[in-house]
């Protein structure tokens, strides 16, 4: 699509109750990243109340109709994902508005492949429209669904605002309760050219005001002199942001975990806490699969925050939700039995999907799971949903499944990873808060399950069988460019990555993604093979996580020449003030880092410059300053650690080990150092909090 255009939903697909919408980005550097917002508006073009502002400390709106589901990595960068259930948008509602905002004086325009998807609830896209220049805004609309004739319709919007999150909201009837200054925002927006299919709002003025403890608080640059336009395509401007990144708030207070355990009164160390899933009598395979299947389908029944959280990215609305274990369904002469059902009714209609479970490490049997894909489509399901301890990446599916296009009904096929379950609990329990304290109590069991050895639900554990020949064709330089063992174990690393990330946000609380410098539309399988040959040229597997607040990108790398991993990251040097004052700075963040750290100066256009452990520099920190006085652009941390030789997740495991260097390099390093700041808009700050007034 282009800008501007629009098109009817029920042209595209015969069912678009559901809908998924991604916002896709990248960024040259790795580092580029916004959050995505959604507006659910009335016939005046207002939000109704709190509820109807999306955002990423409101992600849900009041009545399930549209959820932010968080950032998703692709193969060329990131994308941001929604669902809608159209079906479920009040009456009220005539428009809904998808747009995102940067923050700390970030533009739009500094990205590539601004793009926004639409798709089906089988993830089929139906909607493609691609921003060609963003322009010098920090906020941005990249479309609209919106009602007309009794259907929906979606129209490519592409609209900036100069000025930030702050008139975004306001043109949409959020106001701003500015108490520190009398200055007002200057400008209403002139209004575009509008059509019957193409409504886009006009001059408002706030009608209502969203609490103060949901929304976010934005600082709100004022110039000396007046602007002309807050909303408009490329302008050089001002810009909105977030003062730094928060954890998620909401309006209701909700259940987390303490980060203290309460003393046990337990005499000794012998007794064990009672559990409500025990796992010590677990003896073979299909006994894990059967247990952990209906340990999990049973607390999402039980508890809506994980149910909704998991089934959403599936194209499943939000609605009451049954789920069912060892279910009989007719198949040619044998009847087959799948490991699940999920069902959620909504207004009278069913969304339904059967579940394929693997644990310890098993892999998923294409003719099993094609089989049960034939089933959905003779019974008008809407889904199969594969679980295992396999990690799926784009463009190299776990199952080569045939898809019949002769069929009416679609049938979309998902995989979701045990490691992704666990982390979305911890992502609860620990940090986003559940309705109450039993549904607490049930995920922490659920996770003590997840996470016991004896459960078969560990992730992503081995390597695959091509990971020792191409460690030893590397140590005897045997192994060649394009050669398809390389390629597994390629595969291989980017799972490890995904699950790294997973495991760490979910401790954290935070984003942790990892970074894909390679420009938006690139081929998955061209990538990795790229990799591949580097991997039989270099030796060494690379990788980077963007990790909110933190100042730069961690990298990765496994040298299997040297048998050696090394964990980095590189610190931008200080805008304002000398270098020896920035070196003592640094050496004394690191006061509880290990001494055998290694520190780096980074030097302009000379790669780098002095170096040293920081157990030598901690009484000479003037010791790591280029004695040429070069310009010094920042330092660069590492650490070295062995690398385990085995294939699997065993003690001497090389993914154990890389769990364990990521771990410590984190703790003991990346946790220490000052968070970025972001940089000041020019012109006078107000701090302002976003507020709604009814």
């Amino acid at each position: 699509m282009v800008k501007g255009a629009n098109i009817g939903l029920a042209a595209l697909s015969e069912d678009v109750g559901s809908v998924m919408v991604s916002l896709g980005w990248s960024s040259a550097t790795g580092e580029g990243d916004a959050d995505v917002s959604v507006l659910l508006l009335d016939g005046r073009g207002k939000v109704r109340s709190d509820a109807d502002f999306c955002f990423y400390n409101n992600p849900v709106a009041g009545d399930g109709s549209v959820q932010l589901l968080g950032k998703t990595p692709t193969a060329d960068g990131d994308e941001d994902r929604i669902s809608f259930d159209l079906d479920a948008v009040p009456p009220a509602v005539d428009r809904v508005v998808i747009a995102a905002s940067r923050y700390g004086g970030a533009r739009f325009g500094d990205l590539n492949g601004l793009a926004l998807t639409l798709a089906d609830r089988s993830g089929e896209r139906l909607v493609e429209f691609s921003v060609e220049d963003a322009g010098a805004v920090s906020a941005f609309i990249f479309g609209e669904l919106y009602r007309r004739s009794g259907e929906w319709k979606f129209r490519a919007v592409g609209q900036g605002y100069a000025s930030g999150l702050a008139a975004l909201a306001t043109d949409f009837g959020v106001d701003i309760d500015d108490d520190a200054a009398e200055e007002e925002v200057p400008g209403e927006p002139e209004p575009d050219h509008q059509t019957a299919d193409s409504p886009m709002p006009a001059a408002v003025s706030p009608t209502a005001v969203v609490p103060a403890a949901v929304l976010p608080t934005v600082t709100v640059p004022v110039q000396s002199a007046p602007a002309t336009e807050r909303r408009e395509d490329a302008t050089e401007a001002p810009q909105t942001g977030r003062k730094s990144p928060s954890r998620p708030r909401t309006a209701k207070k909700k259940v987390t975990l303490p980060k203290a355990a309460r003393k046990s009164l337990a005499e000794n160390d012998s007794w064990r806490t009672a559990r409500l899933f025990p796992v010590s009598a677990l003896k073979s395979d299909r006994e894990r699969e059967m247990r952990a299947t209906s340990i999990l389908l049973s607390v999402m029944a039980q508890v809506p925050e994980l149910g909704r959280r998991l089934t959403a990215g599936f194209g499943a609305p939000a609605g009451r939700m049954e789920t069912f274990t060892e279910v009989s369904l007719p198949h040619g002469d044998s009847p087959r039995r799948p490991d699940g059902v999920v069902r959620v009714e909504r207004a009278g209609k069913l969304w339904t999907a059967l579940v394929e479970t693997k644990t310890n490490g098993n892999p998923l049997k294409q003719e099993q799971v094609q089989a049960y894909v034939d089933i959905a489509a003779r019974r008008g399901y809407e889904s199969v949903i594969t679980l295992s301890n396999d990690v799926a990446l784009e463009g190299s599916p776990l199952v080569d499944i045939r898809i019949d296009g002769r069929r009416k009904h679609k049938v979309a096929l998902w995989h979701l990873s045990w490691a992704e379950v666990a982390h979305q609990a911890q992502m609860l329990i620990r940090h986003e808060g559940v309705g109450n304290v039993s549904h607490a109590w049930l995920l922490q069991e659920l996770l003590h399950y997840l996470q016991h050895e004896n459960s078969g639900c560990h992730g992503f554990q081995n390597m695959g069988p091509a990971w020792v020949p191409v460690r030893n064709g590397i140590d005897d330089e045997t192994l060649c460019q394009g050669d398809p063992r390389a390629l597994d174990v390629i595969e291989s690393w980017e799972r490890l990555v995904r699950q790294v990330c997973l495991r760490l946000g979910g401790e954290l609380g935070q984003k942790v993604l990892p970074v894909q410098r390679t420009r938006r539309g690139a081929e998955p399988r061209a990538r990795r093979a790229a990799l591949a040959d580097r991997l039989c040229s270099e030796g060494r597997l690379q990788a980077e996580l963007r990790l909110e607040d933190t100042p730069g990108i961690l990298a990765i790398t496994a040298d299997l020449r040297t048998g050696k991993l090394r964990t980095s990251i590189e610190v931008p040097a200080p805008e304002q003030g000398y270098p020896l004052t920035w070196a003592k700075r640094l050496i004394r963040q690191l006061a509880a880092a290990p001494a055998d750290l290694h520190i780096e100066t980074l030097v302009e256009n000379e790669g780098t410059g002095p170096r040293g452990t920081l157990e030598r520099l901690r009484p000479e920190p003037a010791d790591i300053l280029p004695k040429d006085g070069a310009q010094i652009t920042g330092f660069r941390l590492s650490l070295f650690k062995g690398m385990g030789s085995g294939r699997g997740n065993a003690e001497t495991g090389f993914i154990r080990s890389v769990d364990e260097a990521v771990d410590r390099f984190h703790a003991n390093v990346v946790a220490h150092l000052d968070r970025p700041t972001p940089r000041p808009a020019q012109g006078r700050e107000l701090t302002t909090e976003l507020t709604t007034a009814s």
